[in-house]
């Protein structure tokens, strides 16, 4: 259960930066190939199935990180990123324009990795001995 438990954080993260990566350099790539336009990669269906792919990951990864070192707040930081990309799907653009939109989705990206990067440290830590529950200094988390 542990393997899957790094397997999912680390999809996760790799989820949420494709997602950051997709919004922040989507408009550099359509002027460069503009060929790409016919790809469609500037719908709202990618950040639903991003939101949809990383949903399922991050709950089961963080919850089960959680119960393995008791750091309940990369939960919390988890979650806000997860809200984050749910509001900004849900409001889309229409409503919070095009800025509104990649703030949103970029900045809950980031919680979200970044919970999962600490997760996994934690985690792999306490998989490896090395680590005291009482003394997380060196995985950043205080």
């Amino acid at each position: 259960m542990k393997a899957a438990q790094a397997v999912t954080d680390k999809l996760a993260i790799g989820l949420s930066l494709a997602c950051a990566i997709h919004c922040l350099m989507l408009p550099v790539l359509l002027v460069l190939l503009p060929s790409m336009v016919a790809l469609q990669l500037d719908n709202e269906a990618f950040h639903f199935w991003m939101v949809a792919a990383v949903i399922p990951s991050s709950v089961y990864a963080l919850s089960v990180g959680c119960k393995q070192h008791k750091r309940y707040r990369l939960l919390f930081l988890g979650a806000t990123g997860l809200a984050l990309l749910v509001l900004a799907l849900v409001l889309g653009e229409a409503q919070i324009g095009e800025l509104g939109e990649k703030v949103l989705t970029v900045v809950g990206a980031g919680f979200v990795a970044l919970g999962h990067w600490f997760n996994y440290r934690l985690c792999h830590a306490l998989d490896h001995g090395d680590c005291s529950c009482s003394n997380d200094k060196h995985v950043g988390i205080q």
